[in-house]
């Protein structure tokens, strides 16, 4: 039985499911946008879901808004002014909250994102993954190299002071000269966040069944970390395994995700985690994946595919496999916050994970080593049930 005494922060997570042209890498839930889009059916449909999703979260403030895909920036600035419209009719939003647009370089338009802009989107992410032309081929991308730097000096001139841009290393036929290049051109940019992280070839993507020729293990380590290195000393602080900030730039809702806070999903195959404090209950929620599917049955209030509740003996896990990926880990107190249950429950794992120095924790905090950071998924086996 969980106890909270205190709800998590809650995030409204918002999932745009179109793409130009799939990429061979990516297994999120996107779809190539043959036709005209269905704006106007669609925020319907996000909107009738949200509607949907109030009975669970009476009375809360939503932190931040994610719109993920997808290539969300696929979607016009009137699209989005009337999805923030009925969304804060139905929510209260924190007056500060902070509001992400995931985009791609090649989907940029000065005066779209300038009204995006207008409407209280204040961060962009921006899909670079590279700077090399032969690598971006590789990728699948619609952009090249240039288009991406054109693409942040965009963002710029319309208002965007806060950025992300997504880099990845381990491509198809990288070296240490081209995988040095992005991150020094990157940096050059100067964006307040940067995400850098290693392609992984994942399930159901065309790379697993037709795998690309990839660097070796370890020069793809000692370019991580060079690479790290040069972050460092240009003020881009790790606080997370992939993620690099300036001083205040931290993701705020990945920051919630990481700490085990709550999160409203809507969209198609988007994903939800609600706590419940008179039912003392933490519920996870899916939506049908298709677009079309998805449209009909929330129209019809039939859009939630799955919704299951967590059970204490998985839980503990649960909250570490997120909280380890930071640096700093997390305040020791936080545990029984954001999980209902008293962090004596972890005890067996957590002494043997700091006497095989894979992380250090007092009464005040919890926090991987940097042993435990370089050997992660050890680090998190420990906390699987018996």
């Amino acid at each position: 039985m969980f106890h909270f005494t205190t709800l998590p922060p809650l995030s409204l997570y918002i999932h745009v499911p179109w793409c130009v042209r799939k990429c061979p890498y990516c297994d999120f839930n996107s779809h190539h946008a043959r036709d005209t889009l269905p704006e106007k059916a669609y925020v319907q449909a996000l909107l009738a879901d949200l509607e949907q999703e109030l009975p669970l979260i009476w009375g809360r403030t939503v932190n931040s808004i994610f719109i993920g895909g997808g290539t969300p920036s696929l979607f016009s600035a009137e699209a989005y002014d009337q999805l923030f419209s009925g969304i804060r009719s139905l929510l209260p939003l924190r007056a500060d909250a902070e509001i992400t647009l995931e985009a791609n370089p090649g989907t940029f338009e000065a005066a779209r994102f300038h009204d995006y802009r207008q409407l209280g989107i204040n961060r962009l992410s921006i899909g670079i993954q590279s700077f090399d032309n032969n690598a971006l081929m590789r990728l699948g991308r619609i952009h090249d190299g240039e288009e991406a730097k054109r693409a942040v000096e965009i963002a710029r001139l319309v208002g965007f002071e806060n950025l992300n841009l997504d880099l990845m290393f381990g491509l198809p036929g990288q070296t240490a000269v081209t995988a040095e290049q992005d991150v020094k051109t990157a940096i050059d940019l100067a964006p307040t966040h940067i995400s850098y992280y290693q392609l992984t070839i994942e399930p159901n993507t065309l790379f697993y069944q037709q795998p690309p020729d990839l660097p070796e293990d370890d020069p793809i380590i000692d370019w991580q970390e060079a690479s790290q290195q040069r972050l460092a000393q240009a003020g881009y602080q790790q606080y997370e395994v992939s993620a690099y900030a300036q001083s205040g730039k931290a993701c705020r809702h990945n920051l919630n995700y990481w700490q085990f806070g709550d999160y409203i999903g809507i969209g198609a195959g988007a994903h939800g985690k609600i706590s419940d404090a008179a039912q003392q209950t933490i519920t996870r929620r899916l939506k049908h994946k298709q677009p079309q599917a998805y449209m009909d049955k929330t129209m019809n209030q039939a859009g939630l595919f799955k919704s299951e509740l967590l059970n204490v003996r998985d839980i503990g896990f649960e909250f570490m496999l997120n909280a380890l990926r930071l640096t700093e880990g997390f305040e020791t107190r936080l545990f029984q916050q954001r999980t209902g249950i008293p962090l004596k429950h972890l005890d067996k794992a957590l002494q043997i994970a700091e006497t095989e120095n894979l992380l250090h924790y007092d009464i005040h905090r919890i926090c991987p080593t940097e042993k435990g950071r370089r050997y992660l998924n050890t680090l998190i086996e420990l906390f699987l049930p018996e």
